[in-house]
Order: C-alpha cells, then structure tokens, then sequence
C-alpha cells in the first residue's frame, strides 16, 4: 500500500494578504514618526528574517532553544500520555517545526496518525517545513495556515471537534507586554474547550549578563535579524536605509524584566522612504525600539496563566532551571 504523496496531505490556507503591504506601509509610518522611534518585531520574520532567526537558534550564547528542547525530549511521552486519543496539535508561530518534531514523533508512535496545523506569518518557511514534515511522516496530514496569530486563531474554528494540544513555544509569550499577554491567552482560550490544552514555553528571569549576550551573539546573527528590519523597508517600501550607518543593540532592563533591541544611529542622517512619501530624521545615538521580549519569574507565570483563565496542571523546567515549558488547561477566569 502506497503512501499519499506529502502534496497531497498538505492542505494549505493563506490568510488575508490583500491587505498586507498596507498595514506595513502604515505601521512603519506611524513607527518612525512616532517619539521615540519604534517598529513592530512582527515584521522580522519575511523569508530573510525567518532564516536568519533559524541561526540564532543555534549560537552558543542562545540557550533558549537548547534549554526547550532538553524539556521536550525528557516530557514528551509524559505529555503525549495525557490523551487517549490523539488531539489535533496545533502551533502558534511554528517556524521551521524544529522541536515540534520531537512531540509529532512520539505521537505518531503511540498513536499512528496525526493531524497537525502549523501557524506563521512567513509563507515560504510554513510551506518548506511543512513538505519536509510530510516527507519525514507519511501517517501525518497537515492543515497549515500563513497568517499573524488572531487571524491564525480564527481559521480553527472551521476544524472540526476533538481534542486540541496547542502549542505557543519559544518564549514567542515574551514579546508580549504583560497584560497583552493575558489578553492573547484570553483569545487563545476561547478557541478551547474541556480536554484541551495548551503548552506554553517562557523564559525565566535571569542574570543580566546571560541575557544580553543571548540577543547579542558573537557571531552577529541577531545584529543582522534586527538589521533586516530595514532591509525589508528598502525591499518594500522603497525604504533608503544605509545598514551601515546603524548598530544592533540588545540591553536588559531589569525593572520591567525584559530585554529591549534597538537599531541605533551611528550619524546625523535623514533617509527617504519612496512609497510612504516619508524623510526619517536621525540623530547620532538615536534609537529605534524593535523588540522586548520579556522574562518571567515563577510567580509571574502564575499570575499570567490565572489572570488569562487558565489553570496549571504541570510545569518542567531544564537542567540549569533556566526556561520554563508549563502546560496549560482552560479553566475560570
């Protein structure tokens, strides 16, 4: 018996794109007129950026991924015990699916098949790892959907019944401000229902200095993510940007619990955008703010998992206590 060819058991959804360029184009505008400067960290992950974020994961001084899937590899049968029929596993912001794999591979093992339904904003990268998968899996059928989270979390209402493990991996809950963190859980939440859960990966509070060479490696992979930033405004937008005349700068900001990036003039500049009919005026030293990603003490995690209406029904940690994998099941707000 031939097994169904990966195209054929790829089933994929592409959000509303119409649409997309302008609300670049209108988020960058209001960014970079804004006081201080800023710009969404959505918009690192177009296919340069996507791949570039895939290098970090693999630096020295980048512990989280590492730290994660040392979680998954010792939990993964523990978890996938919980359900005596297989759920439909859905991620948010899945990537290249890199460590889902670990979860796909135990469930195909105790189960035999497996509906998975992959969620990202990069088309090009859902799309290649998806094939991939399908490739590696021939009991797995994929329903993948290329768009931002809300838009993602609409398109699971039309999947049908049964029980969902959704997965928010990566510490993607840190680029979050705290009570839009409660908020996105609360919206996760009401996609659920009794037997489901969600297993959530968060990065704990740390030393300042493991941190902040964490998002400014040796090699320059971050500073050249953060970069493309503006790379892309040039690519899209007709954007003038001189890489070169800007530095990547990643620091803790250990009141609010968070490490902060910015992209920091090196000169006294101004920079035309063609198709925003924009000059941006930079100072020497001037900064533009492109990304937090925050840090939670076990207490916080506690307090974001009540205030969003859910309940913790386990939580591992890795060896050197430094990431946090909890899963999640809806309970009352």
């Amino acid at each position: 018996m031939h097994a169904t060819p990966a195209r054929q058991r790829l089933t994929l959804i592409a959000g509303n794109t119409s649409n997309r360029l302008a609300v670049f184009a209108r988020d960058v505008h209001k960014g970079l007129t804004a006081s201080p400067k800023q710009l969404p960290c959505c918009y690192f992950y177009d296919g340069e950026g996507a791949l570039l974020f895939e290098e970090i994961c693999a630096v020295p001084e980048y512990y989280l991924t590492r730290a994660e899937r040392e979680i998954l590899e010792a939990r993964a049968d523990e978890l996938i015990s919980r359900f005596s029929v297989p759920p439909m596993l859905v991620e948010l912001g899945s990537g290249s699916a890199a460590k889902t794999r670990l979860l796909i591979d135990t469930f195909l093992k105790r189960h035999g098949s497996l509906r998975y339904v992959p969620i990202d904003i990069c088309r090009v990268m859902l799309e290649q790892s998806s094939l991939q998968l399908l490739e590696e899996y021939p009991q797995l059928e994929i329903r993948a959907i290329a768009a931002e989270y809300h838009e993602g979390l609409r398109h699971l209402q039309g999947l049908g019944a049964g029980p969902r493990l959704i997965l928010w991996l990566g510490s993607n809950v840190g680029n979050f401000h705290r009570p839009e963190a409660v908020r996105f859980l609360h919206e996760v939440q009401d996609t659920m229902a009794a037997g489901d859960a969600l297993l959530l990966g968060i990065d704990l509070r740390k030393e300042r200095a493991v941190l902040e060479r964490a998002y400014d490696d040796s090699q320059g992979i971050t500073a050249d993510f953060n970069l493309n930033l503006l790379d892309r405004i040039n690519r899209e937008l007709g954007g003038h940007f001189d890489r070169d005349a800007f530095r990547h700068r990643a620091i803790y900001n250990d009141e609010l619990g968070r490490i902060e990036m910015y992209l920091v003039s090196k000169i006294d500049q101004q920079v035309p955008i063609d198709n925003l009919d924009l000059r941006v005026a930079l100072s020497a030293g001037e900064a533009i703010h492109t990304e937090n990603s925050y840090k939670y003490s076990f207490a916080e995690i506690e307090s974001l998992a009540a205030a969003s209406g859910f309940q913790i029904t386990s939580q591992w940690l890795d060896e050197r206590r430094q990431f946090s994998v909890a899963l999640l099941a809806p309970g009352k707000s």
